[in-house]
């Protein structure tokens, strides 16, 4: 097993190559830009290191420079583009052991990595890599790691930055939180983050989806009863609130409330106390509250829907979840988990997506936003016949709306295009390569418009 460390800020192909080089049986750490990949080379000694000839902040080749100074037994392998193949030549005669250009098929880049660890002074890697070399195209073994069901992926776009910033901060804290987001956007999810983050990690998380519930026996769901109370009731039962004592409880879907069971649950909140039903004694709780709604409470509380003290005392602090459609840079981050998640469900080896599947991704709208995407990358995983996903296992009618869809960006000669340029390297703060991820457009395609419509920075 070698030690590799990935430095590659286009995510999706970064994560993808990283999940490849793990099936191997490789230790793989992945960088998004030169300072970050030089600050995990402080903290550890790596075999290989593969890196994108273009990067954000600084290029290979000057990586190349502060690796071979650090380390010379390090192997540098260039991943570039055919026009950039001058600059992997000059990489080369620097010192790098390699370079590959994209695309290239997994099994290019592992015979290339296979080549740089036979070398002298590879770490002494060298014998394990004859075995692995000659099977690489027998079934990768099985070494995935089961996913907790709460696993809160972290993206990297702006809007996914301020809300783990939100969840930061409201973590600590006692106070109430009301999370509000489209269907499918993980606002159970959120939740849970910020119960895990909390001083009440150790406790119980219990959640409630209050749509689910019946108004008939909504009040024994919420607080419980004793064994007669009513017919039917033939055991003690505990509810949400006492099974939730001394940790978090979290309601979603809370504009479905009954309004009769809204005073309950204010009662229930304003004094810390439930009385089960059927029962005259009372049972004090320590609980927080996590509130998550699709709907616009403030609305439905002037239409007289919502009780306003109730809307007021869940919400403390409000987190807004945005959509997929306004987090495509997370798309792959999120696509690459689920896609892990379902190989360890259906015990497959599937590595990743094909680049005319990555391109209908970022073209669709996912309407039904994470838990949509979640389903659509578990299907295509069962149908997939070979280790990459194509567009013939997805669903007809992603592939013909993203097909259907305006571009936006790109070649295609657009009224605005200039503006939304301009707009996207704002929303990106000057970064070249953030803003051509937004724009869905290779760099060399950004630095030509760039230079197309005299656009400085």
């Amino acid at each position: 097993m070698a030690s590799i460390l990935i430095v590659e800020d286009d995510v999706a192909f970064c994560k993808m190559l990283k999940t490849f080089l793990e099936k191997k049986k490789h230790d793989v750490a992945t960088a998004f830009s030169c300072n970050e990949a030089l600050a995990q080379l402080k903290e550890k000694q790596f075999d290989i290191i593969l890196t994108d000839v273009r990067l954000p902040d600084k290029d290979g080749i000057s990586l190349l420079d502060d690796v071979r100074a650090q380390n010379a037994t390090t192997q540098v392998i260039i991943m570039t583009g055919y026009a950039e193949v001058n600059m992997a030549v000059k990489a080369i005669k620097q010192g790098a052991f390699d370079y590959v250009a994209k695309p290239f098929t997994p099994d290019t880049i592992l015979q290339t990595i296979h080549k740089a660890l036979k070398t002298e002074g590879a770490n002494g890697v060298t014998q394990q890599t004859t075995d692995t070399t000659t099977s690489t195209k027998e079934k990768p073994a099985d070494t995935h790691t089961p996913i907790a069901p709460a696993c809160f992926v972290r993206g990297i776009s702006d809007a996914s930055k301020k809300l783990n910033e939100y969840v930061a901060l409201v973590a600590p804290t006692k106070m109430s939180v009301l999370v509000i987001g489209d269907s499918g956007t993980g606002k159970e999810y959120v939740a849970n983050s910020i119960h895990k983050a909390s001083k009440r990690a150790d406790q119980p998380f219990v959640a409630v989806d209050c749509g689910a519930i019946p108004k008939e026996i909504a009040s024994s769901e919420f607080f419980g009863h004793i064994k007669g109370s009513f017919t039917g009731a033939v055991n003690d039962k505990v509810g949400h609130f006492e099974a939730a004592n001394g940790g978090t409880l979290f309601l979603d879907e809370i504009g479905n409330l009954s309004y009769e069971l809204q005073v309950q649950l204010l009662r229930a909140l304003q004094e810390r106390k439930i009385k089960p039903v059927g029962s005259n004694k009372e049972i004090e709780v320590d609980i927080r509250v996590i509130a998550a709604t699709n709907e616009d409470l403030s609305n439905a509380v002037k239409e007289g829907e919502f009780r306003e003290d109730l809307y007021h005392r869940l919400n403390e602090f409000s987190i807004k979840v945005p959509p997929l459609r306004e987090r495509i840079e997370d798309l792959m981050l999120f696509a690459s988990h689920f896609l892990e998640e379902s190989n360890v469900e259906l015990d497959k080896n599937v590595v990743g997506f094909t680049d005319e599947v990555l391109a209908t991704f970022k073209k669709y709208d996912w309407p039904g936003n994470l838990r949509e995407l979640k389903n659509i990358v578990k299907r295509s995983i069962l149908l997939s016949p070979t280790d990459m996903v194509t567009m013939e296992v997805l669903p007809t009618d992603i592939a013909y709306a993203s097909h259907k869809k305006k571009q936006t960006y790109g070649l295609f000669k657009n009224q605005n295009e200039q503006e939304l340029i301009i707009d996207a390297l704002e929303k990106a703060n000057g970064n070249k390569a953030k803003a051509a991820r937004m724009l869905s457009i290779d760099r060399k395609t950004l630095y030509n418009k760039l230079k197309q419509y005299d656009i400085s920075l």
